[in-house]
């Protein structure tokens, strides 16, 4: 099996002022995609000192981090930062990733939550963001 380039996985948002334009993060130069579950606890005195549970709920993040874009600003960035502010229901947007190469985009519905930005005095300064997917991710093809 190939191995892959980090750097060749690019990452877009959706714009909600025109839904189906997505807009390029820049910046980026290290990701991680999380998994995480909920279980539920289903062991019984019958389970003779065994535990026994179930996989009730299954979750996924992306943190995106690297270097704060301006002048101009990083049209990407802007998006993500627009969506860290809303609640509710309006924090919900687009959010898609894929290797260069692949023929299909990975589509979340997630919110986002900023990180902490800053250098010192002989760094850039920094940007994170962690998308949280909401639902199940669904596939697109590229166009």
């Amino acid at each position: 099996m190939p191995k892959y380039n980090a750097r060749d996985v690019e990452f877009q948002i959706e714009d909600p002022a025109t839904p189906g334009t997505w807009v390029g993060i820049g910046g980026i130069n290290t990701f991680t995609k999380s998994h995480e579950e909920e279980v539920a606890d289903t062991t019984t005195f019958g389970s003779q000192g065994e535990a026994e549970s179930e996989k009730m709920q299954k979750s996924k993040t992306m943190v995106l981090e690297g270097f704060r874009l301006r002048n101009p600003a990083d049209p990407g960035q802007v998006l993500v930062e627009t969506l860290h502010e809303r609640l509710a229901e309006d924090s919900l947007g687009g959010f898609r990733f894929a290797h260069k190469d692949d023929t299909d985009w990975e589509v979340w519905t997630a919110h986002v939550n900023l990180g902490d930005q800053g250098g010192g005095n002989n760094d850039k300064t920094s940007w994170s963001a962690t998308f949280t997917r909401s639902g199940a991710n669904t596939t697109v093809a590229k166009a």
